[in-house]
């Protein structure tokens, strides 16, 4: 890295502590009717925009008459038309001048402006349809897990889209123009494989061989349940099959490379992501991050060389116990050390539920039941309370006309793994000296992804190269979670993978910061009520209304260009 990067990179971390105090704000943009000329139609057109993105290969609106049978256009008139939206969109974010408003509606202008590049992105360079034969995959994937003991309304849909799987197929043939050979490869073994992990899929003991394996289990459910439907699930399976050989067939052709090269990652890094570093600063950060937790967690291992080791719970029934206790103890915590306040209405434990289900493998457990079962406090804090589904809730009870609809991926990652050590670290499980060991391996995890998912983005890593660079440096880590979580960062839109990481050590910076600024006066719990109550916007965003500082934000305003390909 050049010297001045790096020098760069270091004094953004005390750039807010010479900055005036200024007052946190309470809450984001006023009402529209108090609003600062202008705002409204900022309002208007994220409207406006939100209605003109891209959509899914098949549509959510299965009915709707402008996509038959469900299947989105992506027909070059199409996307051509979809641009031509954006420009108009854009056009009219330019003409607006945010100079004298508030500094929430700033930071809006910037959220809006940042969600009118990302889809710039994927409608010239990402390109899904053209280029990821996984966008036709998966929605094949999710047809086959139709529950069969449903309403006459459902089955009805359930059949519709059946007899549709030969038109997404047509559609993948006709559309993949520019097929990318990582995501050739990614989706021809998900076609005949079990990806070992099964987000998002049913329980089965026996999990299907791949896609072709659910539209088998769907059959067979048919065949017990609604033999009706048996004749045209038999139909969708053997189009499935067929498109497993056809992508096969296109290993010669499919050859260009999946990542979007350095220029343009760091691109959409800045104008996109609204992280102020680089693709070289952000890899530095995470290796340093790695480093300094492998090093805590050898220093843990030999601290508790005497306690019990953690054994995985046994039964269903032992690991519900354990965590419902896990879920009472984040409670209490959150409470009475003031951490966080938790809204008289937030969901019980029965309500958020829990993120990784109990499973028996045959081949063992995978690395997320390896700690899970062990303890549950890792996940629990990440993915539920106060976590991914009380944020998700907590954010859903917003009606701002603008965050209320927008949900910053770093943000949301980052205040997930910011739930990890740092909250070890605030005394959450001191009880339990053991599972800080188990709180470092998820740290270190994390810390692998941003390095991989650069490499990988850059075209310096394979996707197979990538799945081994996580297994490489993360203790635990099986081949099965290595390859989906490779494959879910290398098919995203960029830097989804490094959001983890980077996202935690913004929230780190700015929590340093303000403890700098107030002195022996900073409130941990006024801290993050005020971060949850802006909404999951880009930390950089947050960090500009809390601060009152525009170090960051200050690159964020041009309208750059996306570079050219590599």
């Amino acid at each position: 890295m050049p010297k001045s990067a790096l020098l760069r990179t270091i004094s953004l971390v005390f750039a807010a502590l010479s900055a005036a105090a200024s007052p946190t704000l309470a809450q984001a943009s006023p009402a529209l009717s108090q609003a600062s000329p202008g705002y409204s139609e900022l309002v208007r057109l994220f409207d406006d925009f939100r209605t003109a993105r891209s959509p899914a290969a098949w549509s959510a609106a299965f009915d709707d008459p402008e996509a038959p049978y469900g299947i989105s256009d992506f027909s070059s008139d199409a996307v051509r038309g979809r641009v031509e939206n954006i420009d108009a969109i854009e056009g009219r974010l330019r003409a607006l001048d945010p100079s004298d408003w508030t500094l929430a509606e700033k930071a809006d202008y910037l959220a809006v402006k940042a969600q009118i590049a990302a889809q710039r992105f994927h409608l010239e360079v990402s390109r899904p349809w053209a280029r990821d034969p996984g966008t036709y995959v998966d929605p094949l994937l999710r047809v086959a897990f139709a529950e069969l003991e449903a309403d006459e309304t459902s089955i009805a849909r359930t059949r519709a889209r059946l007899e549709a799987v030969p038109l997404m197929i047509q559609a993948a043939r006709q559309n993949l123009t520019d097929g990318a050979a990582d995501y050739l490869e990614l989706a021809r073994f998900n076609m005949r494989n079990p990806d070992g992990v099964g987000h998002g899929h049913p329980y089965r003991a026996v999990p299907p061989a791949g896609v072709i394996g659910w539209y088998e289990d769907l059959r067979d459910r048919a065949a017990a349940s609604r033999p009706e439907l048996v004749p045209v699930v038999e139909d969708a399976l053997a189009a499935v099959e067929d498109f497993a050989d056809w992508l096969d067939a296109q290993v010669p052709a499919m050859t260009a490379p999946a990542g979007v090269g350095e220029a343009r990652f760091d691109w959409y890094m800045r104008y996109a992501k609204l992280l102020p570093w680089t693709a070289d600063e952000m890899a530095l950060l995470a290796r340093r991050d790695w480093e300094r937790m492998m090093a805590f967690l050898a220093l843990e291992e030999r601290r508790n060389r005497d306690e019990p080791v953690l054994e995985p719970a046994a039964t269903a029934e032992e690991y519900e116990r354990r965590l419902r206790s896990t879920d009472a103890n984040v409670r209490r915590w959150l409470v009475e050390e003031d951490i966080l306040t938790l809204p008289d209405d937030t969901p019980d434990f029965d309500g958020f539920g829990y993120n990784v289900p109990f499973i028996e493998r045959s081949e063992g457990l995978n690395f997320w039941e390896k700690v899970q079962f062990r303890d549950p406090h890792p996940d629990h804090l990440h993915a539920v309370i106060p976590g991914h589904r009380y944020d998700g809730w907590f954010a859903r009870r917003s009606d701002h006309p603008i965050r209320s609809r927008i949900s910053d991926g770093v943000r949301v990652e980052g205040w997930g793994v910011y739930l990890e050590e740092p909250m070890v670290r605030a005394g959450v499980i001191d009880h339990l000296p053991r599972v800080h060991e188990l709180m470092y391996l998820f740290g270190i995890f994390r810390a692998t992804r941003v390095t991989a998912d650069i490499g990988m983005q850059l075209n310096e890593l394979t996707i197979e190269e990538g799945a081994e660079h996580m297994r490489s440096g993360s203790p635990w880590l099986d081949d099965d979670v290595a390859r989906v979580d490779a494959e879910i960062y290398l098919r995203r839109p960029p830097g989804y993978g490094l959001g983890y990481t980077i996202g935690n050590l913004q929230i780190q910076q700015l929590l340093g910061e303000l403890r700098t600024r107030d002195g022996e006066s900073f409130d941990l719990e006024a801290f993050h009520d005020d971060f949850l109550g802006k909404g999951r916007m880009p930390v950089s965003l947050i960090r500009y209304e809390m601060l009152g500082t525009e170090d960051q934000v200050a690159e964020f305003w041009d309208f750059e260009p996306i570079p050219p390909g590599n």
